[in-house]
């Protein structure tokens, strides 16, 4: 197996890679808003449970997660998963599906959670005078949020934000403990096939790109709204 081979073999990788790091973006981002709204809501019920769920998803390995959600329902006589792998490979003939739809599960819910907290202190920390101007000009709470807070809210959650970005990079290595085909499971592959352990360390190379990549992206937002300052 020479270079170009190598590299082919793990940009095939690391399309999953980049799959998992982007859906889990997309939708837990907004779960996590919704959940610190609804560890913030004055209804206690509501209140507690979110907390709960926080506190349990924060405090299990994510690599236990993924076990749970991807084999639990197999044991309660429901593979859900076995069905997705079903219906994508005899509609796009793509295989093993089913694995990472599990893995996108688990890491849309836990990174909710602690997207959650990040929010949550982010609109916490906006003062509370700003509320009640923003009630003696007429405006309802929607239109506090929309046009008063969230501006300074995604401004002071962009730093913690980015260091969970980029931990989520380096996290959807732990897709592999369920055989899914992301980039550390290609190299493995390639120390089996092709007895090469370099390529294993070479892996190095595009997290560290990608990660450059979204560190200069990050620079970028912070530098766009520093009219806050």
């Amino acid at each position: 197996m020479n270079f170009a081979q190598v590299n082919l073999y793990l940009l095939d990788g690391f399309k999953y890679t980049i799959l998992i790091f982007l859906v889990t973006l997309i939708f837990a981002l907004p779960l996590g808003l919704l959940i610190s709204f609804c560890s913030m809501s004055k209804f206690k019920p509501l209140s507690y449970l979110s907390k709960i769920i926080v506190w349990i998803v924060r405090g299990v390995p994510l690599m236990l997660q993924i076990f749970i959600i991807f084999y639990v329902p197999g044991f309660m006589g429901n593979n859900i998963f076995a069905k997705v792998d079903n219906y994508f490979f005899l509609k796009y003939e793509i295989e093993n599906f089913g694995r990472v739809f599990a893995v996108l599960i688990a890491f849309t819910i836990n990174y909710a959670c602690y997207f959650s907290e990040i929010f949550r202190g982010g609109i916490q920390s906006i003062d509370k005078g700003q509320y009640e101007a923003c009630q003696v000009l007429g405006m309802n709470k929607i239109q506090t949020f929309n046009k008063v807070v969230l501006l300074q809210v995604v401004k002071r959650v962009v730093a913690p934000m980015s260091n969970e970005v980029i931990t989520l990079v380096k996290d959807t290595a732990l897709a592999n403990c369920i055989a899914v085909s992301e980039l550390i499971f290609q190299a493995k592959e390639i120390m089996a096939i092709a007895q090469l352990i370099w390529p294993l360390f070479y892996t190095g190379v595009f997290y560290l790109v990608f990660v450059g990549v979204l560190t200069l992206l990050f620079n970028f937002i912070e530098k766009k709204l520093s009219y806050f300052n």
